[in-house]
């Protein structure tokens, strides 16, 4: 009945035309154009690609009117109405759809009294730390898309989940580190000044917004609880325009004002800090006096910085490739005021000299640290590996999409637990063929081979694992895979009379 309503639908459907030309008498058209519109007509037997412009340049108001006048309109009007009757005609015929979505299906079989019963095989995923799931079933039974019979609810039928993660080694790891005591850390500042000077003009341009940030970064690293600052290195830079020589002694006098600016501000902020912890005595009565680190200020200059406008030029997307070959070609002259000189007379000279050049007087701020309370030059230690315990940690919850991300690099025996939690078999195999045969490991290898479907190499490795350890007689009632082996194999009979 369901495929009855579906094959009348379809004829249905088949009776829509979508290629509406259909609709277009051809011949009366054809010999409307050969008439009167030649130059249309000619496009019939021309062979050569035309465009939709030269044709739409041509094909003006009259020769739609043309087509229109020469088109079946009462059988254009049927067809559209049988276009907007699909979802009702729909109804009509398919009164039961057939549903190939949310149902599961495995085995139909008939009972000696007529009856159904029906056997299939229910997969949950599970989420993280889900100990058991509790299944209800219920349903309806439909007839030509009538409900004849609701499937009372049932009593919650209980499983506890078996996971994988019990069988993880929850060892902690530990890593080799080198703990150097001498540390580095670096910024760059765009410090602007106005033409020819070197003072430190906070209020000009953007300096109130790059200082802040230098400012902010030498702040926390004078608070660093585990480094000390021991000196900074300021290196300045400048713009070609000008003589070379007098941007050489510019760009180092900018460099010192801008330490003396930040020397200023260490001074500062330490009075602050003092100020904030107030005075203090030791047990004795004495006042302490606090303690002022003594930090050096290293000034340095590179002078006109080409280096970097070379860059900029090749990178920037605004310059055409001629404008940078004629740049390129100005990279040529050895002469830093000459190859400035011949760049003045190019039309990308302005651009360069407003946009790119600004970026150049920079300033590189190098800071130099060291651990405190640390006197050799480097320590060698242990520390715990918080990526690796991250994954157990995962893996311990049955998240194992994060186990495996957190395990993967590690290739080790847990990282086979999480892709065998994931079923990635192959991968796990891999990784469990190249290691040591633990009990664990060939209670593993079981388990990969049982899924795989060599049941010989499966027995094989249970046994040797009850072997070695008797735990896993038990453990295999527990995961379906060696349940299975056991049941057919007829496994762990000895252990059984045993207990008798």
């Amino acid at each position: 009945a369901q495929l009855k309503g579906y094959q009348q639908y379809e004829r249905f459907l088949s009776k829509i035309v979508q290629d509406t030309l259909r609709f277009v008498d051809i011949n009366q058209l054809e010999i409307f154009l050969r008439r009167n519109i030649p130059q249309i007509y000619a496009f019939k037997t021309d062979s050569s690609e035309v465009s939709d412009e030269q044709f739409e340049s041509i094909y003006g108001v009259s020769e739609q009117e043309a087509v229109e006048h020469y088109t079946n309109k009462f059988a254009r009007y049927r067809n559209n109405r049988r276009k907007a009757r699909q979802e009702s005609m729909y109804r009509k015929y398919v009164k039961d759809p057939i549903v190939t979505e949310g149902i599961r299906l495995d085995t139909v079989m008939t009972g000696g009294d007529g009856s159904f019963i029906y056997n299939y095989v229910q997969t949950i995923n599970t989420r993280p730390r889900l100990r058991k799931v509790d299944i209800v079933l219920s349903g309806e039974i439909y007839e030509i898309g009538k409900k004849i019979y609701d499937v009372p609810r049932s009593e919650p039928l209980t499983f506890y989940i078996s996971s994988l993660a019990t069988l993880a080694d929850n060892k902690e790891r530990y890593i080799f580190k080198i703990v150097e005591r001498q540390a580095e850390a670096n910024t760059m500042s765009y410090v602007e000044f106005r033409t020819g000077k070197s003072d430190v003009d906070v209020d000009f341009g953007n300096n109130r917004k790059e200082l802040g940030r230098v400012r902010n970064n030498i702040a926390g690293l004078l608070d660093n609880k585990e480094f000390d600052l021991d000196s900074i290195i300021v290196t300045a830079s400048a713009s070609p325009e000008g003589k070379v020589a007098s941007n050489n002694a510019l760009s180092h006098r900018r460099s010192e004002s801008i330490s003396r600016y930040l020397n200023t501000f260490i001074r500062e902020h330490e009075d602050s800090v003092i100020h904030e912890q107030g005075i203090m005595y030791d047990e004795n009565g004495r006042r302490v006096t606090a303690h002022r680190p003594h930090i050096s200020f290293i000034s340095r200059s590179i002078g006109e910085n080409w280096d970097l406008l070379d860059r900029m030029v090749d990178a920037d997307s605004l310059l055409t490739e001629g404008e940078k070959s004629l740049y390129a070609l100005h990279a040529e002259l050895t002469d830093p005021d000459e190859r400035e000189r011949a760049m003045q007379a190019d039309r990308t000279y302005p651009y360069l000299r407003q946009v790119l050049y600004p970026r150049l007087r920079a300033v590189r701020f190098d800071f130099f640290l060291h651990r405190k309370d640390m006197v050799k030059d480097t320590v060698h230690t242990t520390v715990l590996d918080s990526t690796y315990m991250w994954g157990l940690k995962a893996l311990a919850n049955m998240d194992y999409h994060t186990a495996v991300k957190a395990l993967g690099s590690y290739k080790d025996y847990n990282t086979a637990v999480a892709l065998l939690a994931l079923d990635r078999n192959l991968s796990a195999l891999e990784i469990l063929q190249g290691l040591e045969k633990t009990p664990e490991v060939n209670y593993l290898l079981a388990l990969v081979y049982s899924r795989l479907g060599d049941d010989t190499k499966a027995v094989e490795h249970y046994v040797r694992s009850c072997r070695q350890n008797r735990s896993f007689v038990y453990r295999g009632n527990l995961d379906p895979e060696i349940s299975v082996l056991i049941k057919t194999y007829g496994l762990n009979q000895e252990d059984d009379n045993e207990e008798l």
